[in-house]
């Protein structure tokens, strides 16, 4: 299979226009791996487990979501980095937000400690905390699932 800018166009087209979060590609030439940053759950159509077209190409979805993450709709807030969950700025002090609250786009949701630094993650979106998935202390892995606001 050659591999030219339409192909990946295409490709990337049908990326967009799946359920899908990721497609890799890889022949003995190249790999190609393309990512959506998906923060909207409300699909309602049946996630694909693997597609194959000419069969060389295989798109698979990326790790599996929670089932109650699938049925809810909302904005879901992900991890950006791997690190140690934090809900306040220190023990002593409350929560940056808790189920209920509602947040605007710039306020500070929880903080990942990763590598000794304290990094805070900020509110994309305007909306109600509905749920949060971690606890306090937890360790959260690159692209996990936080909260959700809806």
């Amino acid at each position: 299979m050659e591999l030219n800018l339409d192909i990946i166009k295409e490709l990337i087209n049908s990326l967009d226009a799946s359920s899908l979060d990721t497609l890799h590609l890889e022949t003995e030439d190249f790999k190609l791996s393309l990512e959506r940053k998906a923060d909207k759950v409300c699909d309602n159509a049946p996630a694909s487990s693997t597609f194959t077209a000419n069969s060389q190409v295989v798109v698979q979805p990326a790790a599996e979501k929670k089932e109650e993450e699938e049925k809810q709709c909302g904005t879901i807030v992900k991890s950006p980095i791997i690190g140690t969950f934090y809900a306040s700025p220190a023990p002593d002090k409350p929560p940056f937000v808790r189920v209920g609250q509602k947040v605007k786009c710039g306020d500070t949701l929880f903080i990942v400690e990763s590598m000794k630094l304290m990094n805070e993650i900020t509110s994309e979106c305007e909306g109600t905390v509905a749920e949060i998935f971690v606890k306090n202390g937890q360790t959260v892995e690159y692209g996990q699932p936080i909260m959700r606001i809806e």
